[in-house]
């Protein structure tokens, strides 16, 4: 009987944003803007920070890995929302479906543990300048880096390890216009109450103790500069200030999706746009606009780009 079930439902229908024809080519239309703009920024700033000698430090690793995350979410979601949009093919398969999701997580996953090793980096860097490049030595950055994706792998398998099994008749409409575990849980025929709270104990209250874990190290940074006052509050809050942006960007729609307990659906809508669409284009941004030294790097390699494009022609 489960397996019957099981393979009643193999498609899943995207209700999307709209169903108002003349709002879904205004969204058809901003989405693909916003889409070019995340992978053109992004891009530039992996191949900057990859290519650029004087940016080959732990800062401007995660900061690499950090756009790289953030292009590769936008991917996973963006694209298909398009098609659909222009096509009017809204579906998609249970596989598919089943992939986008354990992908998402560990994107996500992923994430929230770079977010806390850039944390770390800056805590090393303002409160023990003299031991910076000990601490944060190349090996430890990888180290580092290949937590945060195993990490990110354990949520979303832990997660999808018990809810991809789950009995589905019907119905098969996602009100939304990609998959998560909250819409896709609703959709199963039987009891769902002790999967949706272990996906709000797994996703939500980690998002909540990641989100909290990082206030509390930058309280740390503070207190400390504050304790030895020698003109470096100013820089450390110049400093933090764009990390802390990126984090509330960030923490911000997955604690509200996966913790507050009147989910509802407009908003829920509005946060993943700001999830996909806006926070991949804001993170470039912010890091961008407040450094000096990734301006200059990023000036240089459009300059040799240009250069070599007037030589081809």
């Amino acid at each position: 009987m489960y397996e019957t079930n099981y393979t009643a439902v193999c498609e899943f229908v995207f209700l999307g944003l709209s169903t108002y024809g003349p709002i879904q080519h205004f969204f058809l239309t901003c989405s693909t803007v916003l889409y070019l703009t995340i992978v053109l920024g992004n891009t530039l700033v992996v191949i900057t920070v990859t290519f650029d000698a004087h940016l080959h430090s732990p800062m401007y690793f995660f900061l690499g890995n950090l756009s790289f995350i953030d292009l590769c979410l936008s991917t996973l979601t963006v694209p298909k929302m398009i098609f659909d949009l222009y096509s009017g093919h809204n579906t998609i398969s249970f596989q598919g479906c089943v992939i986008q999701i354990f992908v998402l997580h560990v994107l996500g996953g992923s994430e929230m543990v770079l977010l806390v090793a850039m944390a770390l980096d800056r805590y090393v860097a303002i409160c023990k300048p003299l031991h910076y490049l000990t601490i944060m030595s190349p090996r430890m950055c990888s180290l580092l880096l290949s937590g945060a994706w195993l990490i990110g792998i354990i949520h979303s398998v832990a997660q999808l390890a018990f809810v991809v099994h789950l009995p589905f008749c019907g119905p098969n409409e996602i009100d939304s216009f990609y998959c998560d575990l909250p819409q896709f849980i609703k959709l199963a025929c039987s009891d769902t109450y002790r999967m949706e709270f272990m996906v709000t104990a797994n996703s939500g209250f980690i998002s909540t103790g990641t989100f909290f874990l990082l206030i509390i190290s930058y309280i740390l940074i503070l207190f400390t500069v504050w304790k030895h006052p020698s003109g470096g509050l100013s820089k450390a809050l110049s400093t933090l200030s764009a990390h802390i942006s990126v984090v509330v960007l960030f923490f911000g729609p997955c604690i509200f999706v996966y913790m507050w307990p009147f989910p509802t659906v407009s908003v829920d809508k509005f946060l993943a746009i700001l999830d996909f669409l806006i926070t991949p284009i804001l993170n470039p941004a912010i890091y961008t606009m407040r450094n000096r030294d990734m301006k200059l790097a990023m000036r240089k390699l459009i300059s040799q780009l240009l250069g070599l494009r007037k030589i081809s022609k």
